[in-house]
């Protein structure tokens, strides 16, 4: 009696009389000449910024200076206080909108309206020219001024920008809360939650994953508005280099080393909305991708060892 071999499966080679089968790549010529095209793009482009009469020697002259490191702590110091602005008014305005009370609702839907419908820049103008509306401010025992010695210009940027930052934050913030299903709402209050308590323990942390991605993009998007603030005499990254630029004679090229740091700084602060979004997507993926130094790691390592076996 024969034994079968049970654990034997299909032989790899072709049976007798039978051709193997060559596989050939399909070749995209399409790739080949648009990678062409692009690089001759990219190179031209080069090298009319190295024929232009740009002095780039002063930008490494002036890259730390003590103006220019000054405006960037400046700049990155109004980013997060109007962002904090921002994303508690923002919270507040969500659940305001939320509520089934129809008259803080509206007070939301107005507030909303007409900061998401305004430029920045204007409202920064309004903040600072209100003196012509409110002569003083008068806060009784607390505090009495001219507006305009109140209205300093870093309080002009905060109000500007933060609370224009609170109407975009409203509704990214309103659209988390909506993400959470209704019967994780539901399931709190029969186990005896308060409404703030269900918010603040149970809705919130899981609107977070949605909430998160555009919140990184709006902190970006915000350091970067903080230039505008060189319009109301706020003294930041932009205007140093302005000021430098006027003063040394090299005005482009301060504002290429101005685009240089908000480069370095915006480049910094998506790498950190990557691990916060990596952080807060735990619990909709069973396996998070791969970070970008673990598929370093895992090229190095699988280029090592076809070195070793060849």
């Amino acid at each position: 009696m024969t034994d079968i071999d049970k654990t034997a499966g299909p032989k790899d080679t072709p049976p007798a009389g039978a051709e193997a089968i060559k596989a050939i790549p399909v070749r995209h010529y399409g790739r080949y000449v648009t990678a062409v095209i692009a690089i001759a793009v990219l190179a031209a482009i080069i090298n009319a910024f190295a024929q232009g009469k740009i002095n780039w020697h002063a930008i490494p002259d002036y890259f730390f200076d003590d103006r220019i490191m000054t405006g960037v702590g400046k700049t990155l110091l109004l980013t997060v206080l109007s962002m904090l602005i921002g994303i508690v008014g923002g919270i507040v305005l969500a659940v305001m909108r939320l509520s089934k009370n129809p008259v803080t609702s509206a007070i939301a839907w107005f507030y909303i309206w007409f900061f998401r419908g305004t430029p920045v820049l204007v409202q920064l103008f309004l903040w600072f020219n209100l003196g012509l509306v409110f002569e003083y401010i008068n806060l009784m025992p607390i505090y009495k001024d001219y507006w305009s010695s109140f209205m300093t210009p870093l309080l002009t940027a905060l109000l500007g920008l933060g609370l224009n930052e609170a109407a975009y934050m409203a509704e990214i913030c309103r659209a988390g809360l909506l993400a959470v299903d209704e019967g994780q709402t539901e399931a709190a209050h029969a186990l005896g939650m308060s409404h703030g308590k269900t918010l603040r323990r149970v809705v919130i942390p899981q609107a977070m994953r949605v909430i998160v991605p555009p919140t990184g993009n709006e902190v970006i998007n915000m350091l970067k508005t903080t230039s505008l603030v060189a319009a109301v005499q706020f003294s930041e990254l932009f205007r140093y280099a302005q000021d430098i630029g006027q003063n040394s004679g090299a005005p482009v090229e301060m504002y290429f080393l101005a685009a240089a740091w908000y480069l370095i700084m915006t480049s910094v602060l998506s790498v950190g909305q990557y691990y916060l979004e990596r952080y807060y997507a735990r619990g909709s993926s069973r396996t998070l991708p791969p970070t970008p130094w673990q598929k370093v790691k895992k090229n190095l390592t699988t280029f090592s060892s076809r070195k070793v076996t060849a």
